[in-house]
């Protein structure tokens, strides 16, 4: 959500919906992606959609004023192998999980360049937030104890604590 409207995508759609947010009554408005195929996740920050789409592997960016889009990440620059299946936006870091290795990427929200790869070679990762604090909260199944175990963790600089759920 952003002001006063909710931003929906909907699987194998290239449009996002527009809601408000008080009322859940369609806004006349829609805005259409050219080339998104299957849209998984969305987050709003500073006037900009992101949407991981789970079809194209990437993620693209949506100006909420003129409705502008781009395929986003990964850039041209991006050398390494990219998969999306959730996100998490701050202003200043968009937070990309993935179901695959590595779970955890934190990009800059200025000029996309990876900052950070968190690596957790025992946990499958559902998804991640990074807190106002600078640490990550993140949903996952595999523990020390079980490896089906669900668990929340929230990592302190690599370090973390588990909450069994």
């Amino acid at each position: 959500m952003l002001d006063d409207i909710m931003y929906v995508v909907c699987e194998r759609s290239s449009t996002i919906l527009l809601y408000n947010k008080d009322t859940f009554r369609p806004l006349d408005a829609v805005i259409k992606v050219d080339g998104m195929k299957h849209p998984s996740d969305i987050v709003a920050c500073d006037r900009q959609l992101y949407i991981a789409d789970g079809y194209n592997d990437c993620i693209w960016r949506v100006s909420v004023d003129d409705h502008s889009h781009v395929k986003w990440l990964p850039t041209e620059s991006t050398t390494q192998w990219f998969h999306v299946d959730t996100l998490s936006v701050t202003s200043q870091h968009l937070l990309v999980t993935s179901f695959y290795r590595p779970p955890l990427r934190q990009y800059s929200t200025t000029d996309a360049q990876l900052l950070r790869v968190v690596k957790l070679p025992r946990y499958y990762v559902h998804h991640g937030v990074e807190t106002t604090r600078g640490t990550f909260v993140i949903g996952h199944r595999g523990t020390s104890q079980d490896k089906q175990q669900h668990a929340v963790s929230e990592l302190f600089r690599f370090r973390h604590v588990l909450v069994i759920l």
